[in-house]
Order: structure tokens, then sequence, then C-alpha cells
């Protein structure tokens, strides 16, 4: 039975995991970015008094402004970071993955072309050619076209 990745990845998912993938999917996107605008233009609109003196709480420089948005920088990079190490996770676990495919793969297809020897042995059909380009091709390396193009 194969093992689904995403299934697998799921279980291994906490609530932190959960809320910095949801946190770091929101900054992600234009509504975040719309968001901050109107937050950012308001916030200087009423500190430099157009909606008058007595709304202002944070003057030119926008000090306090400048504290809140560093503190949500050093976080939502905290969170990136989360969620791109929990992307890495994913990534190896579909590698493992695919290795034990390849390795299954392979011993299927040693049980099939023995299968094909014994049948052809008793049929009296000569498959040597197709042994030795069997040999050839388990020797070789990756793509043979894909190297001879990088030769070219």
């Amino acid at each position: 039975m194969a093992i689904n990745a995403n299934s697998e990845l799921q279980k291994l998912k906490d609530a932190e995991d959960f809320l910095a993938d949801k946190i770091t999917k929101f900054a992600g996107n234009m509504k975040f970015v719309y968001l901050h605008t109107a937050w950012f233009g308001l916030w200087i609109l009423v500190n430099v008094g157009i909606f008058g003196s007595a709304l202002i709480f944070d003057d030119f420089p926008f000090g306090l402004l400048t504290m809140i948005v560093s503190l949500e920088a050093i976080f939502l990079s905290t969170f990136v970071m989360i969620s791109q190490n929990r992307q890495g996770e994913a990534a190896e676990l579909r590698s493992e993955l695919d290795y034990q495919t390849d390795v299954k793969a392979e011993r299927e297809i040693d049980v099939i072309m023995k299968t094909l020897e014994r049948v052809a042995a008793k049929q009296g059909v000569k498959i040597d050619d197709l042994l030795d380009e069997l040999h050839e091709a388990r020797r070789t390396p990756g793509l043979t076209a894909h190297k001879s193009k990088r030769k070219a």
C-alpha cells in the first residue's frame, strides 16, 4: 500500500505549524498589502493632524508606528521561516517516499525480467540483444539523450 505524503505531513502538523501557515498565507497575499496600506495611511493622516490635533497620539516621525512595524516584521519573518522549515521537511519526506517507490519498482522490474527470460528460454526466443541493452541502461547513469545534447 502506497503512503500518501500529504496525509503523513498533516499528521505531523501541530497547532503552532497550522497557525504559522495561516499567518504566512495571509501575509503573502494582496489583502495583507491593502490592509497595511489603509492602516499606515490612516495612522499617518491622524498623526499629522488631518482629523484635528486632539487625535494625534504619535507625532512625526511616528516612533510608535516604527516600533510596531519593526515588531511585525520580526514576527512575520519568524512565521515565514517556520513555514519554510516545514516545507523543507515535507520535501525530505517526499524524497524518501520517491526513493522507496523507486526501489520497489526496480525489484518488480527485476522479477518481470526474470520471468521474461524464463518464458523466452522455454519458447526458444532469443532475447540476448534486449538483455544487453538492459544491462547497458543499468550501467549508464542519467539520461543519455540529455548528455548528448550538452556535448553538441
